[in-house]
């Protein structure tokens, strides 16, 4: 897998393969300032894209919620290297 910041390329690694090699990636960390919005955001798109095609993601809309509030909440937020 390919990550959009090349030092992730070797340190966080598919143990399972179950990504392709080329396939891009991208890691949001919980220190990232803009991370509880973009993972909020992406709920949003879930949700609307879900009752477009009729599909409950009702679950994963909410874990993602979930998980942008712990995101909010942690404790060193800075601005993406």
């Amino acid at each position: 897998m390919k990550h959009e910041n090349e030092k992730y390329d070797d340190r966080i690694v598919d143990v399972d393969e179950i990504i392709p090699e080329d396939e891009p990636v991208f890691l949001i960390r919980g220190q990232d300032i803009l991370g509880g919005d973009v993972v909020r955001h992406y709920a949003i798109l879930l949700e609307t894209i879900s009752r477009q095609h009729h599909i409950d993601n009702t679950k994963k809309v909410h874990s993602l919620r979930e998980h942008a509030r712990r995101m909010d909440n942690w404790s060193k937020h800075k601005i993406p290297d």
